[in-house]
């Protein structure tokens, strides 16, 4: 009887040449060969013992246990056996505290964020509580807040399993979703000065976590974002019973199951201002453009994960009398996913380099101005590519990638929250446009283009100047728009798609240029190839009032 080989993965560092190939040209060599040897042992753990722990316990999920045997209320919540293992691999690993720790400077981030690309996938979406924790880290490190920095700091850094923290971020409620001006959620002072949380969080991820950053309105404040505060809070005393919250449920998602996302009930929660008593959501803006660069680093190492498994596959399995690595429709296909793959793994990587050149106080006023633009632009861009791309992937399998104990089906499943949490497409596309109030337009980024395409050896060249035209097309749409509100914001996905596309391809060419001095061709392949996708996407604009005709299928007033 025939029996179909399984994909199979081996060290997911030695086999990633986009990640072995931007390491090489970015790191000075004294770090690249420090960092390595713990490199080449994450990606042994991560195609090796931790993806046969992820098959083995595909169908364990968190499990909520309200009460104990005597009735008494614990919201215990048990994880499973891949989060049991990754929260100390994690920790030794140093996933948070390598940023932290400035052991390469500028270049921590790129150290950290290799390691978290190797890790995320295959390890459930642990990566979301340490996206957080990363993220709290930082806002309280920018709140100045001694108190809370000397008190939380040490155990969201730890690299001991004993003391490291967790953080969560409580912000969606019922009234807002991304909308969090609208939150219901109220502090009341005490007449011994301490404030207490109430209201309904429908939406918490990693409810486990030791911390959290929670966003309430004291009492009297007006509505809206501004009269909305920033506060801590430890969540479950020294015996681990909640500090005045019940888990309501685990909530029932699409994907992401591994990950224990709550609906919970403040009752009263101990809490402590992090930075005033208003403007909260300022306050917490250090943890979104955090957690939004972990989002573009985890959809680019998804795509990876995916076409990794489908070239093993491809290359094992026989059909119409050869292996799909020999026909020629079956190359194409994959090869236009790691074109996106590629393009996506340098748009997120570009905005980690740049955190951290700003966190190590190393960057230019250029280089802030990229940071603040290009991290929803990342955020948005990547999510998308990793759902099309993801979809692609199972297709590649034929019915075996719809299988759900091939474990095929969870990577699509995982990776559609990447385009919803913290924030959607739309809502990042408005970020975008608010981003360029503070960076002065598009002037910074088209800089960076000239830097980046400044010595492209003729080959390249045509693509240099496809990217720098699709630059250019996104400068004239912003002055034929910039006194029609209504256009503006209808036209905004694609621009900010457009900026994503055009400097994720200014990217490919610099790095397929320095690829090519030495012997290698693949990424000039990947930038022709992606650039043949569309780069440029404003033209294809339905006008607004086409737009709500047939959104809200209404007659034509017209």
């Amino acid at each position: 009887m025939f029996v179909q080989e399984p994909p199979r993965l081996d060290n997911t560092y030695e086999a990633d040449s986009p990640l072995r190939g931007y390491l090489a040209r970015t790191l000075p060599a004294d770090v690249l060969r420090e960092i390595e040897p713990e490199l080449q042992e994450l990606g042994a753990l991560a195609g090796g013992p931790l993806y046969r722990l992820q098959l083995e316990d595909r169908t364990d999920e968190p499990v909520h246990i309200p009460w104990n045997a005597w009735g008494e209320r614990i919201d215990e919540v048990r994880l499973t056996r891949v989060w049991q293992e990754a929260e100390p691999l994690a920790v030794r690993f140093g996933l948070v505290a390598t940023a932290y720790e400035q052991a390469h400077g500028a270049f921590s981030r790129i150290h950290q964020f290799a390691k978290v690309y190797l890790f995320a996938p295959s390890t459930d979406i642990y990566a979301c509580p340490l996206a957080m924790t990363d993220g709290a880290a930082r806002t309280l490190l920018d709140s100045g807040n001694r108190r809370l920095i000397e008190r939380a700091l040490p155990h969201l850094t730890s690299r001991d399993p004993a003391t490291f923290w967790t953080s969560g971020q409580w912000m969606t409620e019922l009234t807002g979703g991304s909308d969090v001006g609208s939150s219901q959620t109220v502090a009341r002072r005490e007449a011994d000065g301490t404030w207490r949380l109430y209201g309904r969080k429908w939406f918490v991820s990693a409810i486990t976590s030791q911390m959290a950053l929670i966003l309430a309105r004291p009492e009297g404040n007006p509505p809206g974002g501004r009269g909305l505060a920033l506060f801590y809070a430890e969540l479950r005393d020294e015996r681990g019973r909640p500090r005045g919250f019940q888990i309501l449920r685990l909530k029932d998602k699409l994907g992401t199951r591994k990950l224990p996302t709550a609906e919970v009930l403040l009752e009263g929660l101990p809490a402590e201002p992090v930075a005033g008593l208003t403007h909260g959501t300022r306050a917490i803006a250090p943890m979104l453009n955090v957690t939004r660069t972990w989002n573009a680093i985890t959809a680019a190492a998804l795509m990876q994960r995916g076409l990794m498994l489908a070239r093993d596959y491809a290359r094992r399995r026989i059909a119409f009398g050869r292996p799909l690595a020999e026909h020629p429709l079956h190359l194409d296909t994959l090869a236009g996913l790691q074109a996106e793959t590629a393009a996506a793994f340098h748009l997120a990587f570009l905005v980690a380099e740049l955190m951290g050149r700003v966190e190590a106080e190393a960057a230019s006023d250029d280089e802030r101005a990229l940071l603040r633009l290009l991290t929803p632009v990342a955020k948005l861009t990547t999510a998308r590519q990793a759902v099309a791309v993801l979809s692609e992937v199972l297709e590649a399998f034929g019915g075996a990638g719809y299988v759900e104990d091939t474990g095929l089906p969870v990577l699509l499943r995982d990776a559609q929250v990447l385009p919803i949490w913290e924030g959607t497409t739309n809502v990042l596309a408005l970020d975008v446009l608010r981003a360029l109030e503070d960076t002065g337009g598009l002037k910074p980024l088209h800089r960076a283009f000239g830097t980046w395409l400044r010595e492209v050896p003729e080959a390249l060249a045509p693509l240099a100047h496809e990217a720098r035209a699709a630059l250019q097309a996104a400068d004239a749409w912003l002055a034929e728009t910039v006194d029609d509100p209504v256009r503006l914001q209808a036209d905004a996905r694609r621009f900010a798609l457009t900026l994503g596309r055009a400097a994720a391809l200014a990217l490919l060419v610099r790095q397929a240029a320095w690829s090519q001095t030495r012997g290698d061709k693949r990424l000039a392949a990947a930038a022709h190839r992606f650039a043949r996708h569309s780069v440029n996407l404003l033209p294809t604009g339905t006008p607004p009032a086409e737009s709500r005709m047939l959104a809200l299928d209404e007659p034509s007033k017209s």
